[in-house]
């Protein structure tokens, strides 16, 4: 079982200058093939020269709407899918250089907890196969070890050691879930990607698996990528907060500073969107209600990905692609408006929600 962390420890991992996780150019393509002989007509652009860091003992939330591609970036990151370019170091060792031995010995340190817990459970194994599972594969425990290390992990989560005769089935969704991370825990990972772990959940259950996560990381000083759409979710759990638009990172800033005050116009209409509980508020609030589709990642738009949606959009944002750049402490953004070099003088530029 992993040590309990300190009191403290939590910030002072999220303040050092090594990180856990350091995602550089990462890039995933799916190849679309056409014609008789298969060949590869063109390709979709799912994650495009992505560059972050995720700090050891903090919780990395990334949001945008269905097809930004959150998912692949992190089953990419875990090298549950091959990337076409760019590197993961993980504890300085880059992820995709590693040989099947090494590979190996790494999954025990990065795991995942999937979105569907109807769908990520063997429905032909039993809870106490499904969560030791992963003693067996690794050759962590056998026999009594083994079963009890089930019984304390069935604990950790808030089941019983009388479940693991049990079937999914016989679960509910919430139930699912936490047998679900109870099997992420099993060989004491540093790193796990929950992706959207509570989306498929009733919202009365939601609660009570994010805060299973949240106590999960205090005890035993787990850092997580969590991975979600809901914003008010992800401002409750995280630390840090990514916002991904068509393939691309458009956004990264400390969780407080990015809910106060977004500076990417795509963020700005996101949290927007955000219910408040004053009704006065509400009723007084603006919503930003952004026209047209979403463009296809098989044929990005040039520049800025987001300029077809953009209401500060002018036209360098057709023509140039947006760098990340530190406009405030911490806080990055992608985009023109904050480029003093390239943005009109006295342009309109996003502020607090």
């Amino acid at each position: 079982m992993a040590t309990a962390t300190a009191p403290g420890m939590r910030a002072q991992k999220v303040d050092s200058d090594q990180p856990l996780v350091d995602i550089q150019n990462l890039v995933k393509w799916f190849p679309v093939t056409g014609g008789l002989l298969g060949r590869t007509v063109a390709q979709v652009k799912a994650v495009d020269d992505i560059s972050f860091k995720i700090q050891a003992g903090e919780t990395f939330g990334l949001v945008g709407e269905s097809g930004s591609g959150k998912t692949t970036l992190g089953r990419t990151i875990l090298r549950l899918m091959p990337p076409t370019s760019g590197k993961v170091l993980f504890e300085g060792r880059d992820v995709f250089t590693l040989n099947p031995t090494e590979l190996r010995a790494l999954r025990r340190h990065m795991q995942i907890v999937f979105q569907d817990p109807y769908a990520s459970l063997n429905p032909r194994m039993t809870i106490g196969e499904i969560v030791g599972e992963p003693l067996d594969i690794h050759g962590v425990a056998r026999g009594k070890a083994k079963t009890e290390r089930v019984k304390e992990l069935l604990e950790t989560v808030g089941l019983g050691p009388h479940h693991m005769r049990r079937y999914p089935h016989e679960f509910s969704g919430g139930q699912r879930q936490r047998i679900g991370i109870a099997r992420a825990l099993a060989l004491n990972p540093k790193l796990i990607v929950c992706d959207e772990p509570v989306s498929a959940l009733d919202v009365s259950i939601q609660s009570q698996v994010l805060n299973l996560l949240h106590d999960l990381q205090e005890r035993f000083g787990l850092t997580y990528l969590f991975i979600a759409h809901n914003l008010s979710v992800v401002k409750h759990v995280s630390d840090r907060v990514g916002v991904m638009y068509l393939g691309k990172m458009c956004e990264i800033s400390p969780s407080e500073a990015l809910f106060e005050e977004p500076l990417h116009p795509y963020t700005e209409a996101l949290m927007s969107a955000i219910p408040l509980p004053n009704p006065v508020a509400q009723r007084e609030r603006q919503r930003i209600v952004l026209e047209g589709d979403v463009p296809s990642p098989i044929n990005p738009p040039t520049g800025c990905r987001f300029h077809t949606r953009c209401p500060y959009a002018f036209q360098a944002c057709t023509d140039i692609e947006p760098q990340m750049r530190e406009v405030r402490p911490n806080h990055l953004v992608a985009c023109h408006l904050h480029d003093p070099a390239i943005a009109p003088p006295g342009v309109r530029k996003p502020g607090k929600v």
